[in-house]
């Protein structure tokens, strides 16, 4: 069986190896046996049901939430030469009947559909009179309320296991919690099912984390690393969103926005262009999540705190699906933590008790100064195998711990209790900046005894060391205007008995230290080349209808600009190109090559160990 899989993945995908719990997921569908998988995004998720699919009698069905994620899906299988097919409300009915069509001669491996089509009575009867070889669920976290992205609409899947007793189920999702796993098993009533988890971490993501200081200029200095490359903003609110692209397209960047504000035809064409490159920034509220199955987006910024480290994990692991690098910029403030918390009164008491400590625990990532990799990993039950990551900001040394932390922290907390605790972190830093603001000279705290005690700092940076003490436990922020108040952590602060760490930007070094990933990523790779194929994909793409990345990933263009093919034979050698892709494009694409080889004086047909 083994050998089988690996020839249809080889053969489609132009994959030589599995990833990681691949095999042994896509085993248990081969078995007929209920399955959940938890992988990361991009770990090759969509494999685990798509390969025994291709291998399996009859015909799998396949749930997903969104129409641009089964488009996107089957455009892909299509080019990979898999038959597959999608039924939703996008069709026309032509399209419809000949997707139909298709399925009752036994022409395809795998139909996409909502959920609440598939448990539509009509349909049931429909697949019911089918061969089906079974049911993969994607997002399944959608099935849990104690997933970070709930619909109702998933629910209604229960009901598959009384009308499809013998058909397995697998579920399918990238951020699970083993409390949402066990959700998830119980509400599909899954039949003993084995539970494959993989590892959370995306040792491709470079992430950084800052406290918001002018955050559309922040924003700008990331993405000018990434010239004309593709990168997803996201903002809390719909009017930040507005801001930030009227802003970004100011400055002649490409951007378009994203929010569930805009018309439906609006939102549609945003994302079209997205994906089919017209626009290289897409700046988007958390509505633009899951449907976004685009490949080579490099970079991720997060223009305020996401609500949940799901929501992050999720979010920016939109960025490098292809494996390839990518970075993940969040720029936070308190002001993030009271908008959430303010949008999340009218939930039902325990859905907000929830929500909120979720809040706290993505706030506290922000600010509590470890590895950003080991702090995600925690979360999600899991740990580091090594003792730096070496590819986030506090690994790569882009952040420096303040000498006199605790003394500083102490003239913090004294200060907060001077107040009376009745006054937030702005009104704070102030004070103890010895800031002429007329509040302060109203109020007469210019004669209190803490007045101007850190005069030497700006008063931004004192905010920012206040926001960390509210992470690690020090302060906390009471009411509905954050009123700073001294914990019980906080009291043995002061008595020296606990002791904090207070970070600020690292002086820059005469050279930059660079994340591994990104050196290995290009090793050997003619960056001129690789620039030439990405203008004839553009062009392929194009031709054919589809988004760029759907022809070929970035990283199979990082291939063959490092190995520069220069034959049908040599082609399928790298990695991403299957029979169908080499037949269709193999020929374009060695040309291609070819010509830039002998213009450049290029060595071509280069040996790499993999």
């Amino acid at each position: 069986m083994i050998e089988r899989l690996a020839e249809t993945i080889e053969k489609y995908w132009g994959y030589k190896e599995f990833r990681p719990l691949q095999k042994e997921a896509m085993e248990h569908l081969c078995n007929r046996r209920d399955v959940i998988v938890v992988l990361p995004t991009g770990g090759g998720k969509s494999l685990c049901f798509q390969v025994p699919a291709v291998n399996s009698p009859g015909l799998a069905v396949v749930v997903s939430p969104l129409i641009s994620l089964m488009k996107d899906q089957v455009d892909a299988l299509t080019e990979c030469g898999v038959p597959a097919a999608r039924i939703d409300s996008s069709l026309t009915p032509e399209e419809r009947e000949k997707a139909l069509e298709l399925i009752r001669c036994r022409q395809l491996k795998l139909l996409y559909m909502s959920p609440e089509r598939l448990v539509s009575d009509s349909f049931i009867k429909f697949l019911q009179k089918l061969d089906l070889s079974f049911i993969a669920i994607d997002e399944a976290h959608c099935i849990s309320m104690w997933g970070h992205d709930f619909r109702p609409e998933y629910r209604q899947l229960g009901s598959l296991r009384k009308i499809f007793p013998n058909v397995p189920i697998g579920a399918y999702t990238a951020t699970a919690t083993e409390q949402v796993r066990h959700d998830i098993a119980a509400q599909l009533s899954l039949n003993d099912p084995g539970m494959l988890v993989g590892s959370f971490d995306r040792p491709n993501l470079i992430y950084k984390v800052q406290a918001k200081n002018r955050v559309a200029k922040q924003v700008c200095e990331v993405i000018d690393r990434h010239r004309d490359e593709s990168g997803i903003v996201y903002c809390i609110r719909r009017k930040d969103v507005e801001e930030m692209a009227k802003d970004l397209t100011a400055k002649g960047l490409r951007v378009a926005p994203y929010h569930a504000g805009l018309p439906d035809e609006v939102r549609k064409k945003n994302q079209d262009d997205f994906l089919n490159e017209n626009v290289d920034i897409i700046v988007a509220t958390i509505a633009f999540g899951m449907g976004i199955d685009k490949s080579n987006v490099r970079y991720v910024i997060h223009a305020g705190m996401p609500k949940s480290l799901e929501h992050y994990q999720q979010e920016s692991g939109r960025a490098g699906r292809d494996g390839l690098e990518a970075e993940c910029c969040l720029f936070y403030s308190g002001g993030d933590y009271a908008s959430w918390k303010s949008m999340m009164r009218d939930m039902d008491p325990k859905a907000m008790e929830i929500a909120v400590a979720k809040l706290g625990r993505m706030y506290s990532y922000c600010t509590e100064g470890v590895c950003r990799r080991k702090a995600i990993l925690n979360y999600f039950g899991q740990s580091l195998d090594k003792g730096e990551c070496g590819a986030c900001d506090i690994c790569l040394g882009e952040v420096d711990s303040m000498d006199g932390a605790l003394v500083i922290a102490q003239k913090i907390l004294s200060c907060v209790l001077r107040l009376g605790q009745r006054f937030g972190g702005g009104y704070t830093a102030l004070v103890l900046t010895g800031s002429r603001d007329q509040r302060i000279l109203e109020n007469g705290h210019d004669n209190l005894t803490t007045y101007g005690l850190l005069r030497d700092y700006d008063s931004r940076a004192v905010q920012g060391w206040i926001e960390q003490l509210v992470g690690q436990g020090f302060l906390e922020k009471t009411g509905e205007y954050n009123v700073l108040v001294v914990t019980i952590e906080g009291r043995r602060l002061l008595k020296s008995e606990a002791v904090p760490r207070l970070l600020c930007p690292a002086k820059k070094p005469e050279r930059e230290r660079k994340a591994k990933v990104v050196t290995d990523s290009w090793q050997g790779v003619d960056k001129g080349l690789f620039d030439a194929l990405r203008k004839v994909r553009a062009t392929l793409a194009r031709e054919r209808g589809v988004p760029a990345f759907v022809i070929f990933g970035d990283a199979a263009l990082r291939d063959m600009a490092r190995k520069r093919p220069s034959t049908l034979q040599r082609f399928l050698d790298v990695k991403g190109v299957g029979q169908t892709k080499a037949t269709q494009y193999g020929r374009i694409m060695t040309e291609s090559i070819r010509a830039y080889c002998s213009e450049c004086s290029v060595e071509m047909d280069l040996t790499v160990l993999d």
